[in-house]
């Protein structure tokens, strides 16, 4: 029995150790994460394009007053990426998807507005 897509598509940051039930691990940041060695982190794939834009990202801030309007201004930003967006889900749809950041805060970041797009979009299995 499958696992749910709900299940299959996972968000770590890029400072823990990466571990087998990862799947293919998804960096989702525009910049490299600091301090973490390429040979370490196990990245599969870097999608820049899937990033927040410099510009959205340096307004944003990591400032949770911003969030709601950052959602909103990010996900128009992913849907103009729709080529990268398809190549995203189509590793979701062979199995667990790790989307990697590294962000500090863990519920105001660009991989958590990914991962739900992507969930939106997707068919419940």
């Amino acid at each position: 029995m499958s696992k749910k897509i709900s299940e299959r598509v996972k968000l770590k940051r890029a400072y823990e150790t990466p571990v087998t039930d990862d799947g293919i691990r998804v960096l989702v940041d525009r910049l490299w994460p600091r301090g973490v060695k390429k040979t370490e982190a196990a990245i599969d794939h870097w999608m820049k394009e899937l990033a927040p834009s410099t510009e959205l990202r340096k307004w944003f801030g990591h400032d949770p007053a911003r969030w709601d309007e950052f959602r909103k201004r990010y996900a128009a930003e992913i849907h103009e990426n729709r080529d990268e967006l398809d190549r995203l889900r189509g590793l979701i749809a062979d199995g667990t998807v790790t989307l990697v950041y590294s962000a500090h805060d863990e519920t105001h970041n660009d991989a958590v507005v990914l991962r739900e797009i992507l969930l939106s979009d997707l068919p419940p299995n």
